[in-house]
């Protein structure tokens, strides 16, 4: 992953459902020329934010055993409203349906509860050694890198004991 559209997972139940947030900042370089004088995020990259999300959830639903994770199909995009510097978009991705190697989400993306983005997403997933074994050491580092990555993003809240009251 050469860049990562997801600042924080602010929810997760592996197997289901994750929600993750994307804070944007005018620090993103690509808001220069997306538009000069009407600075928002492309609606590819909104796209490429619920993909990601969709790829953590599958992740961590197989407890990472699985490389690459990846985009096969985007099917009934559809986009409501621009993000801007200064908004965060929340995206939420469900898993609808699951085989050995694809997994169906609908994901969306939303802006303070108004929907920016949404799609249905087909992910593939499989290890490069899969069809030559002497890519098994790459697996190994891209998933070991992988879950270093996500150690950074998803930090569950850990939970308070509950203190009695005479």
């Amino acid at each position: 992953m050469r860049f990562t559209l997801i600042d924080r997972i602010v929810e997760l139940q592996p197997g289901a459902k994750i929600t993750a947030v994307k804070n944007l900042t005018m620090a993103e370089e690509y808001l220069g020329d997306h538009f000069p004088r009407f600075p928002v995020m492309p609606g590819v990259l909104m796209l490429e934010a619920m993909t990601q999300a969709s790829a953590w959830l599958i992740r961590v639903s197989e407890d990472f055993a699985h490389s690459m994770v990846v985009l096969r199909e985007a099917a009934n995009v559809k986009y409501g409203q621009f993000v801007e510097p200064g908004q965060t978009l929340t995206v939420t991705a469900e898993i609808t349906k699951q085989s050995d190697t694809e997994t169906k989400l609908k994901a969306k993306g939303t802006v303070d509860d108004r929907v920016a983005v949404s799609a249905r997403l087909v992910m593939a997933r499989y290890n490069l050694a899969d069809t030559n074994p002497d890519h098994d050491t790459s697996d190994q580092a891209t998933r070991k890198e992988l879950r270093e990555l996500f150690s950074l993003l998803y930090h569950p809240a850990t939970a308070v004991p509950e203190t009695s009251v005479p």
